[in-house]
């Protein structure tokens, strides 16, 4: 007999957060809406910047300038990786060798050489990881993902996708605009979610890409224009720009019998000529609280540490089309 007992509260997860720059801002609102973590330490090389996170969202933690001193001396059990992306690979890996789970924001590394020793590591380790791709948490891209993946609306003839942002104007004098620290530029920064998206909705990975790419005045790529082909002879056209009045994010996943859209945050079916909301659907998340489902044992992994290798791969082969003025065909098993 149960006498009217409940099962207690597990306790909150022992978390912490490293670099505490605008990404790191989000996902503590997102722990702290949340509910399910404690956050226990948090580390950027400017003190400065970890102190302003630090009062906001947990006055009393300590605040750490390298990650080494803060896995031996607050003992987390969950990292959350905000750091430039040249800084994830070590980072990364020591989280790794401390067994805990760890939460990286995209790219996951600066190199195939480096991601593919991350997921290594991850596919031996007991701890849970995952790459922080806000797409595959959306209710909108869940959707349609459904909708394309069941096969109802027959196979995919062709995807068209486009990203524009005034994001240009946001990285003077800041490390987005340094090559060496952002790889792709506008494309491999906010462009890669984009990327990962296709991929994810579609379950169609890169066979072939042209590209052409301009830097506007600024040490990176602001505005790429991409023509590829997917698996199964898929035509891709994608456009990034990264210097433009507004945002806007659309995708057509173009079938047999239907287009599913992703079109100014909903998501619609077009048949017959005739266009409407897609009902009912997917319920909607965040990369914190999906993870924290995963940890919970009460979702499976979607964004785990593998989905980096198609992106980085196409990434990849975008910057080397623009550069070379041909076309690249990838590597089996991108």
């Amino acid at each position: 007999m149960s006498h009217g007992l409940t099962e207690p509260e597990p306790p909150p997860r022992r978390t912490a957060i490293v670099g505490c720059g605008r990404m790191a801002i989000v996902h503590a609102e997102r722990l702290t809406a949340d509910g399910r973590t404690q956050l226990v330490a948090v580390a950027d090389e400017k003190t400065a910047a970890a102190e302003q996170l630090r009062n906001q969202y947990a006055p009393d933690v300590p605040v750490f300038t390298s990650i080494d001193a803060l896995l031996d001396q607050a003992a987390p059990e969950l990292v959350l990786i905000c750091t430039p992306t040249a800084a994830h690979f070590d980072q990364v890996a020591a989280c790794q060798q401390a067994g805990v789970h760890v939460l990286c924001e995209k790219p996951l590394s600066d190199s195939r050489q480096r991601i593919d020793q991350l997921v290594s590591a991850a596919e031996a380790a007991t701890a849970h990881h995952a790459v922080a791709y806000q797409r595959r948490s959306w209710s909108v891209c869940r959707t349609i993902r459904r909708e394309v993946q069941s096969g109802r609306w027959g196979t995919v003839q062709s995807v068209t996708a486009r990203i524009t942002e005034d994001w240009q104007s946001t990285i003077g004098g800041a490390w987005r605009d340094d090559p060496q620290a952002n790889f792709g530029g506008f494309v491999g920064d906010a462009g890669s979610h984009k990327i990962d998206a296709v991929f994810f909705v579609t379950g169609l990975q890169p066979r072939e890409v042209f590209a052409r790419s301009w830097k506007c005045g600024s040490r990176v790529e602001i505005v790429t224009l991409v023509s590829a082909v997917l698996q199964q002879d898929v035509p891709l056209n994608m456009d990034f720009v990264g210097n433009a009045s507004a945002m806007r994010d659309d995708l057509h996943i173009h079938c047999e019998r239907a287009d599913l859209m992703l079109r100014d945050g909903r998501a619609w079916i077009a048949r017959s000529d005739q266009c409407e909301p897609i009902t009912p659907l997917e319920p909607d998340t965040n990369p914190v609280a999906a993870f924290l489902d995963v940890l919970d044992g009460t979702a499976p992994n979607d964004a785990p540490f593998q989905c980096a290798r198609p992106v980085f791969d196409f990434t990849s082969a975008i910057l080397e089309s623009a550069a070379a003025g041909r076309n690249v065909i990838l590597p089996a098993g991108s």
